[in-house]
């Protein structure tokens, strides 16, 4: 599974790594997918949808 948050897009509001902390983090201001591996450690496609820019796609 592929993960990735666009950062052009990402506002930094964490609702990705307080929903997966397993797979997002934060490098700044922005999220990123820092363990995408781990994507079927918690639920990454609610992470998605709770974002409100929807800045992460799965592949």
């Amino acid at each position: 599974m592929n993960v990735e948050v666009n950062d052009e897009l990402c506002i930094g509001c964490g609702q990705c790594v307080d929903t997966c902390p397993e797979v997002f983090g934060m490098v700044g201001e922005v999220a990123m997918a820092m363990n995408p591996e781990r994507a079927g450690d918690c639920d990454v496609a609610e992470a998605a949808e709770l974002c409100p820019v929807n800045a992460i796609t799965i592949d």
